[in-house]
């Protein structure tokens, strides 16, 4: 090679150390970037001038160095293994975090729960005490007002318990709609950004930054549903999100909302699957039955790591919430149509921590507020059979009942039930005297027997059988365990999924020692390029004065 054809031996090696210093300062002043993947400069050898083609070999002569392309380091199979660890990271995240909120609401949390949770608590207790006391003396106005006190703050506080049940199940409702809105802007984003990066690929340029930030939305995107995705050799990255197509082919497949009109829960759907109606106008009207087939999510699955039925923070914030307000007549498999349904109880309400909770604490305010009324009924109907002497009859010579309707087409529910306003106001009315003047001793016994007998279980999975006396605390003792348990899963998969990122962040994070260790690499390389044109340089000036004498 020629002396003038050995500078461009020294050129590529400026050019390319050049474009490795600037990726490598590109790397460095993206250290704390959110997202970034580290870049790295790939470099090969220039075609090589042929002098000879004899035999045995070739005589080529190099031509320096090429810049190929700078490349981001990413491991295909480290990004699928991460976004599948977080996205069940975050289920067990939200799952433990509703269990701590219900904790809190029955007052049972560490630290202190609600005024609510800690006044049903000692409701019931007092409930029970009223009682005790009553059997003591039946007869007595005090006792008597006492009970019905008691029993009014009863089912106050069972009420206001159950309230902030439902409250917390608005609020899961409202993130909801928030995950969703995230959900489709993050796949819109991804829609757009493949636009520009295979556009921006069908040249010599690689949209590493735009890579950057399509691959942030994907981990973001992975945290919230179990999502899978595919890459086509235009760069152009297809998503499917718990088994549709959400991002494919220049379209994306928009979530939509429908909304009970009951209970105002939405229910997330894919748009292009749904079968609405439409009316005269042409408006577009969608119904349960018509996104059957459409949702997004099939709660009645089983959750399990082995089916990948646990990932996904909306996932676990739709089954923490559930579909409605449970009742205790969902423990009997009866739907929430108020038909029987065989196994309604664990495909619909077991894996939803609040509808469980409700339902069971429902039962319990039900079986007490019936058992009370079942006792003065019987005892009304045992003494006075005809009503005319009218004991534990009311002014129209029905059995007395302590607790009334509050919609008497209604059923005997939490949130339907109060303490009968004539009793509240002439407690007396509860004298439990007979006609001898003796005290009706059997329905105190009754009563007492009702509070103490181990007769009923939180739910059908449950065999342990329980007191009114001792159900409660079963109750928050299950919650407390349940709690105990998935914040021991949560605490696993963090480790887990903690685990993985680091090694991630292993291959795709800038390491400031060792792009600072590139930097000097790069600079003395280019600095040996320079001095080796200055070489060239001075060799022909050598000639030139040595000829032109």
């Amino acid at each position: 090679m020629s002396l003038m054809g050995s500078f461009w031996v020294g050129v590529s090696g400026l050019q390319t150390s050049n474009n490795a210093l600037n990726t490598t300062a590109h790397n460095m002043s993206n250290l704390d970037t959110t997202g970034y993947t580290r870049q790295q400069v790939a470099q090969g050898t220039r075609t090589y001038a042929t002098l000879y083609k004899g035999r045995p070999n070739w005589q080529q002569i190099g031509r320096g160095v090429n810049y190929t392309l700078t490349r981001q380091e990413r491991d295909i199979f480290l990004d699928k293994n991460y976004r599948r660890e977080s996205g069940r990271s975050a289920f067990y995240d939200v799952s433990a975090t509703a269990m701590e909120e219900i904790e809190y609401i029955l007052g049972e949390a560490q630290g202190g729960g609600s005024i609510e949770g800690h006044e049903f608590s000692t409701a019931i207790e007092n409930l029970w005490t009223a009682v005790q006391e009553m059997s003591k003396d039946p007869t007595s106005s005090v006792n008597q007002n006492l009970f019905v006190t008691r029993s009014y703050e009863f089912i106050t506080k069972a009420s206001a318990v159950y309230t902030s049940l439902a409250q917390y199940q608005d609020n899961l409702n409202q993130t909801v709609v928030a995950d969703v809105n995230k959900l489709n802007s993050y796949a819109q984003e991804i829609e757009d950004l493949n636009r520009r990066i295979v556009a921006i690929e069908a040249g010599q340029e690689h949209a590493n930054d735009l890579r950057d930030r399509r691959n942030y939305l994907l981990d973001e995107m992975a945290k919230m549903a179990n999502i899978s995705f595919t890459e086509d050799i235009t760069g152009y990255v297809s998503v499917r999100l718990e088994d549709q197509d959400f991002v494919k082919g220049g379209l994306v497949n928009k979530i939509e909302l429908y909304t009970d009109p009951t209970t105002g829960f939405y229910t997330p759907y894919w748009k292009m699957l749904a079968k609405p109606t439409y009316d005269k106008d042409g408006n577009r009207i969608v119904t349960e039955e018509s996104i059957e087939s459409a949702r997004v999510f099939d709660l009645t699955r089983t959750v399990s790591s082995d089916l990948n039925t646990d990932i996904g923070s909306l996932k676990s914030t739709l089954l923490a919430r559930g579909d409605h307000r449970a009742t205790y007549r969902e423990l009997q498999n009866i739907n929430k149509d108020g038909k029987y349904e065989a196994g309604w109880y664990d495909r619909h309400i077991s894996q939803s921590v609040i509808m469980n909770i409700q339902a069971e604490f429902d039962q319990l305010i039900h079986n007490v507020a019936t058992k009370i009324n079942e006792i003065l009924a019987w005892e009304a109907d045992r003494v006075d059979p005809t009503g005319e002497e009218g004991y534990l009859r009311d002014e129209n010579g029905k059995p007395l009942q302590l607790f009334t309707l509050l919609n008497e087409y209604g059923d005997w529910t939490v949130s339907n039930m109060t303490v009968n306003q004539t009793l509240r106001q002439n407690p007396s009315l509860l004298k439990f005297r007979l006609s001898e003047h003796s005290e009706d001793n059997p329905a105190m016994e009754r009563l007492k027997t009702a509070f103490e007998e181990k007769i009923y279980t939180l739910n059908p999975n449950v065999q342990t059988p329980l007191s009114f006396t001792d159900y409660y605390s079963n109750l928050v003792s299950q919650v407390a365990n349940s709690g105990s348990v998935m914040r021991g899963v949560q605490a696993t998969q963090e480790v887990a999924t903690d685990a993985l990122l680091n090694a991630r962040e292993q291959i795709v994070g800038v390491s400031s020692d060792e792009e600072l260790t590139n930097m000097i690499r790069f600079q003395n390389a280019y600095n040996a390029s320079s001095r080796y044109i200055n070489v060239i340089s001075e060799m022909l000036e050598h000639i030139l004065t040595t000829l032109g004498r």
